[in-house]
């Protein structure tokens, strides 16, 4: 969200969104003064809008605009393709702007309906990648109006874009849960700030500060709460500090996950959609086993469902910026100086970026079908060293020159290369864009039950079995038993 200070503004897309903030900049005129469009349509290029003049070409006037140090830039072109924001980026940094906003993608805009609130400073997730899919929120998410919906790990990066976009759903409650309290009263905080600017629908949103660790409290907040569709996003997520803390990794996940299932099973939840992860295929750290065991716990809670209950797995790769991910860490070395380190020269992974990925998952939450996975289309794997460089780029540095890159060899848990499917499974187009169901042919299934069961005194303390109690390489030794490609892992076979 942004904080403007009174100045100049250049809008940069007189569309009907760059129109709205113009109108709403006027009506409250304590934000500045819209001094003009820039905009590359022949049709509105010299005309007047909300008695604003409209220029361009943008590459053709930028360069000859006169700008005073505190002047900004607001890029108001919700459906623009990545490699026109780039070039409108490269126009204005070379005009002098030293202050680019940017309004949220297409996926984030209902019938363009854009707020000024909405503005942030641009970063580099919003040119790296690929253009995300457009979702038609307001039609995607009628399911989910006059809900009761539930998110899990509402503070995180996944959590709360969710929460974000749910402001638009019509829901009659939307609870955010999580165990950090910060990171609740800042999602609460911004979503009412967002609903005040007139941002979605009023939902009442009630922030449930819990731990899904806890399996009492979470049958018993669920059967107060009374929700009908749960998202469920909280996880402990990265990957080296979860090989250092494995027995966290499990208890939280593993054991959380079953909580939040049976306590949804038993107070009526209808509609359950779990998030997870390619470190889910052929998992090789702890965080990755983690999360193949809880797309089997939820696949197997659906398999034993009521008709009125629906139970599915989404699963994808990585997102650009979420907390702990590679750009937020790249950025912080870029804005010290460098070096950018890097794994390995060849390491690839999957990317898409927070919004669009959290609309195909709501999206997905409305069309699945019980006991389903759907797999988001991550597109191309990208280098991992041509994303530094782009982000190095970004910043107006040369890669190499001004910045270094530092090659840092492979942290535990650490793959080459992800793979979104096992050799087992089949994906099949959904019928919606970017959204595939997959199929498993693997007839060796393993026993969640053993599993759970040899686990459980390593969690949880057991006074019949003190000695196994946070016992990290008993807990190591049973997922290496259940587990082929982790048992490989940690015998010393590198995944490629």
């Amino acid at each position: 969200m942004t904080t403007f200070k009174s100045g100049r503004l250049y809008i940069i897309g007189a569309g009907f969104a760059g129109q709205t903030l113009a109108i709403e900049i006027k009506s409250k005129g304590i934000f500045g003064e819209v001094v003009a469009f820039l905009d590359d349509d022949p049709e509105k290029i010299g005309r007047r809008i909300e008695d604003i003049p409209v220029l361009g070409p943008i590459k053709d006037v930028a360069r000859l605009l006169r700008l005073h140090p505190a002047d900004e830039a607001i890029i108001a072109i919700p459906s623009a393709s990545r490699e026109y924001l780039k070039e409108i980026y490269r126009i204005l940094k070379e005009a002098g702007f030293e202050k680019i906003r940017i309004l949220p993608g297409i996926s984030q805009i209902i019938d363009g309906d854009a707020h000024l609130i909405q503005t942030r400073s641009i970063d580099p997730q919003d040119l790296l990648g690929r253009t995300p899919v457009t979702v038609n929120l307001r039609s995607s998410l009628n399911y989910l109006r006059g809900k009761r919906v539930l998110v899990t790990g509402a503070g995180g990066s996944i959590g709360s874009e969710l929460c974000r976009q749910l402001l638009s759903a019509g829901a009659s409650r939307l609870y955010l849960f999580g165990h950090g309290e910060n990171s609740i009263y800042q999602i609460d905080r911004e979503l009412r700030l967002l609903q005040d600017e007139g941002v979605g629908e009023k939902a009442i949103l009630v922030p449930v500060i819990g731990d899904l660790k806890d399996r009492d409290y979470v049958d018993w907040i669920l059967a107060h709460l009374k929700a009908d569709v749960v998202f469920n996003t909280a996880a402990y997520k990265h990957v080296p500090m979860m090989e250092e803390n494995p027995v966290a990794a499990i208890e939280n996940n593993l054991f959380g996950t079953d909580n939040l299932i049976a306590a949804a099973k038993r107070h009526g939840v209808k509609r359950f959609v779990h998030i997870t992860t390619d470190k889910a295929v052929e998992p090789v750290s702890v965080y990755g086993v983690s999360k193949y065991l809880c797309e089997k716990l939820v696949l197997e809670a659906a398999a034993a469902s009521s008709p009125h209950e629906s139970f599915m797995v989404v699963r994808f790769g990585n997102v650009l910026g979420s907390n702990g991910s590679i750009m937020p860490l790249f950025q912080k070395q870029i804005e010290k100086g460098g070096p950018v380190t890097i794994t390995h020269p060849e390491m690839k992974r999957w990317f898409m970026t927070i919004p669009e990925a959290c609309s195909l998952v709501l999206e997905a939450g409305g069309v699945g079908e019980n006991s389903a996975l759907y797999l988001l289309d991550m597109g191309d794997p990208v280098k991992i060293q041509d994303l530094a460089e782009q982000m190095i780029r970004f910043y107006g540095l040369a890669p190499y020159d001004d910045i270094g890159i530092e090659y840092i060899g492979f942290r535990p848990g650490e793959k080459l290369g992800e793979k979104l499917l096992w050799d087992s499974e089949t994906p099949s187009p959904s019928g919606y864009d970017r959204i595939l169901k997959v199929e498993n042919n693997d007839s060796a299934a393993i026993n969640l039950n053993v599993i759970m069961d040899e686990l459980l005194p390593v969690c949880r303390f057991d006074p019949g079995q003190p000695e196994k109690y946070r016992d990290a390489e008993l807990l190591k030794s049973i997922l290496r038993t259940h587990v082929s490609s982790y048992e490989q892992a940690t015998a010393g076979v590198l995944y490629g």
